[in-house]
């Protein structure tokens, strides 16, 4: 069994240009390290650091100063491809917006990542089909986005994560834009991922209800980590 973390992050920092110089931090020295397997929560009030950190973690921005591990891979030292090749592979990401293309259907929104890996177009349309069955939206397979309910649309931007069979589904507020009954649904089938698959889920929120549904709980407060274990351990401090 491989022991590796799946995710390491080393003393990351990141600065923002501001204009005078130094930058604006919004990371500070933070180091932590998420097993295969876990689902971990990340919270912590607005401007806290929390989307900057996912978005390190799932390769899409570099840190100032510290390394990033992923999958025992240090992505500093990876080339522009190696990287895209590694982020394909290994992640699923689930935004608040969705991020469905409003022209094409949620089939063609599915296959998406698959051009990428280079499969036909039957094949990425086959794989596409499949995972709206594994979402149960297999009969919305030719509607597009505006077609679709919100939570019909958040499974369709969750099939796509999970069309290249990732390890990690990085998921950044997915119940925002969601009714509390919707947003539960789509918990559910995050939860069912994660104990059925083993698929390794970090879950950015700001709803203690939502942060319930993972075992690990990550508070961050300017840019730091100020609170890391069990998830009803750091709610109840939170609120003690």
């Amino acid at each position: 069994m491989d022991t590796t973390p799946l995710i390491r992050v080393q003393g990351v920092s990141k600065r923002y240009p501001d204009g005078g110089g130094a930058g604006t931090p919004v990371l500070r020295e933070v180091s932590l390290a998420i097993g295969r397997g876990e689902f971990v929560a990340i919270m912590g009030p607005s401007g806290s650091g929390k989307s900057t950190f996912m978005n390190i973690v799932g390769c899409l921005d570099t840190p100032s100063r510290g390394h990033c591990f992923l999958d025992g891979r240090d992505v500093a030292q990876l080339s522009v491809d190696e990287l895209a090749a590694l982020r394909n592979r290994l992640v699923g990401f689930v935004f608040q917006g969705f991020n469905l293309l409003a022209r094409i259907d949620a089939r063609d929104n599915v296959a998406l990542p698959l051009l990428y890996a280079g499969l036909s177009r039957g094949a990425r349309r086959e794989r596409a089909e499949t995972m709206l069955r594994n979402v149960g939206l297999e009969r919305y397979a030719h509607h597009l986005p505006n077609q679709l309910s919100g939570g019909q649309q958040q499974r369709v931007a969750i099939a796509r994560a999970l069309s290249t069979d990732p390890q990690l589904i990085l998921a950044d507020e997915p119940t925002g834009n969601l009714d509390t009954a919707t947003g539960e649904e789509i918990m559910q089938l995050f939860d069912a991922l994660n104990a059925e698959r083993g698929i390794t889920v970090v879950l950015v929120t700001h709803e203690a209800d939502i942060a319930r549904h993972a075992r690990r709980l990550v508070r961050f407060v300017d840019g730091r980590v100020v609170a890391d274990g069990p998830t009803e351990q750091v709610l109840g401090a939170l609120h003690a």
